[in-house]
């Protein structure tokens, strides 16, 4: 185990958590300090002996600070290979002394970005430059440089160079490692925020860290991990109260479940297995929501992950402690409700720190590349709405097509969905024909279908979807419009007495 000792180190940092009991630690370790702008200034108020760059250079800080470690002297010493006589001589004829170790974070250009009514000047100036060049430098040449970017590294270094004097190649490499994840996080933010949209972009850098590894994918036999966006992390860490680790098929149904529950504006409960929702229902009782979520396929319901818009009550958790669920996400718990639930070993209880965070791209991976699109949040304009059938809709029809409309949203297509009364009674999901669809959310329902409505996330292509729903009673549907067949879809509606409502977009969901 080779150990390269700290002889020297550049600490210049924005975020100085931490920052003083390392440079303590290195000064008593017998380490030099240099230092720039506001962390030197930290450093001798607490009466830690720093050589400042400028006296390290030969040359001040300029241009408003835009340039203090921007020096042959500074780069020099940091990239230096030790084990060529070449690159000593040449420190030593220009009086380049080594830099064991570059301790940096960066211009806090995220959160800068974040806040309401930043400027453009803001966020330019945020854009830290000194900073990314020492870094790659010292990962760079990690084989003698330890580069630190992150003050969670801390405790372990100075434990490190307490016990053994330094630090191995092999934590050099795990420094250097997670010093050009971070360069990419941030050149990633910056070129997000200069570019406004990836898709008038020519090129797309994806910001993300990985936060947790996956025991393993959608099946054992696949590898698996989650990547958490750098401002935002939803499913794990302190968003998880209670049970077991989530796998890669809960966080999928989570964030299936998450997006679909805050479509309403009512209390609602929203069940999904393998990310269609098998039950939806919205109520002021939250236990009734429930109660009619699970109820329209209780077998599905089964081995599910649920939703919630409002904090968990007691009497919600007391009916569901009933079921097996392998997760359930909700803006909060009532402490009654989360002593209950906690009972169960293994259920996963999440409550999301943000939770209306807004997707802001899909992103599907194909053979040689990747495919991007802006995420489908177009809400139901009911100005645009077109009744194209004899009968107008009753307020109650109109109303629970408005709902059925917004769960087929979220039905893999084709997506048939029937609903009565703030309840979905049955479901045909991912079907290669729309009359299949059909047929299976008659199957699927556990109640008579029978003056139920119909949602249809695209248009019917033939009259055979109508005709199979009015066999059954079905009293109004809502659709798209727009096939070359439209007149004779309308037409089997009204031959059946139904009502049709158009509604001009359509919601395919692959």
């Amino acid at each position: 185990m080779t150990v390269k000792k700290i002889e020297r180190a550049i600490i210049s940092v924005s975020d100085k958590t931490g920052v003083l009991e390392l440079a303590k630690a290195l000064v008593d370790a017998g380490a030099e300090i240099l230092s720039t702008g506001g962390t030197a200034k930290l450093l001798i108020d607490n009466g830690i002996k720093v050589t400042k760059g400028s006296e390290f250079t030969g040359f001040p800080e300029i241009l408003d600070g835009r340039v203090k470690t921007l020096n042959p002297k500074i780069h020099g010493g940091i990239l230096a290979r030790r084990s060529l006589s070449k690159h000593l001589d040449e420190m030593k004829k220009n009086d380049i002394k080594p830099i064991d170790m570059v301790v940096v974070n960066l211009y806090p250009f995220e959160d800068t970005v974040k806040k309401d009514g930043v400027t453009d000047e803001d966020a330019i100036e945020n854009i830290d430059i000194g900073g990314p060049c020492m870094i790659r430098a010292a990962a760079k040449n990690h084989e003698s440089v330890a580069v630190v970017t992150d003050p969670k590294d801390y405790p372990s270094i100075i434990s490190e160079i307490s016990k053994i004097g330094g630090l191995t190649i092999g934590d050099r490499r795990k420094l250097a490692t997670k010093a050009y994840a971070r360069t990419s996080e941030y050149d990633a933010a910056i070129h997000a925020y200069l570019s406004g949209r990836p898709d008038h972009d020519e090129s797309v850098s994806l910001d993300y860290r990985k936060v947790a590894d996956l025991r393993y994918g959608e099946n054992p036999h696949q590898s698996a991990a989650f990547y958490a966006n750098l401002n935002d992390e939803v499913y794990t860490g302190k968003n998880q109260l209670h049970g077991k680790e989530l796998s890669y098929n809960n966080i999928v149904d989570l964030d299936a479940a998450l997006q679909h529950v805050r479509e309403y504006d009512r209390t609602a409960c929203v069940i999904i297995k393998h990310t269609n929702p098998c039950g939806v229902a919205i109520n002021d009782d939250q236990k009734l929501a429930y109660v009619h979520a699970r109820d329209c396929d209780p077998v599905s319901a089964f081995g599910s992950v649920i939703a919630f818009n409002r904090p968990v009550t007691e009497a919600t958790a007391t009916e569901l402690k009933e079921l097996f669920v392998e997760a359930i996400i909700a803006p909060d718990f009532e402490k009654g409700a989360f002593d209950l639930l906690k009972k169960k070993k293994n259920i996963r209880l999440i409550k999301p720190q943000n939770f209306n965070i807004k997707i802001s791209r899909v992103i599907k991976d194909v053979a040689g590349g990747i495919l991007i699109q802006s995420p489908d949040n177009v809400t139901l304009d009911e100005d645009k709405l077109e009744v194209v059938s004899k009968r107008q809709p009753t307020d109650a029809e109109m109303e629970s097509m408005k709902f059925a409309w917004t769960v087929a949203k979220h039905v893999k297509s084709n997506a048939i969905v029937f609903a009565r009364d703030g309840r979905i009674i049955g479901v045909g999901a991912g079907q290669m024909s729309r009359v299949d669809s059909s047929k299976i959310a008659v199957s699927k329902a556990t109640t008579p279908v029978k003056g139920c409505v119909m949602a249809s996330d695209a248009f019917f292509p033939f009259r055979d979807g109508i005709d199979a729903a009015g066999k059954e009673g079905i009293t109004a549907v809502i659709q798209p419009g727009g096939s070359m067949r439209d007149e004779e879809v309308i037409a089997a509606a009204d031959e059946y007495g139904m009502a049709m409502v158009f509604t001009g977009i359509r919601h395919f969901r692959h």
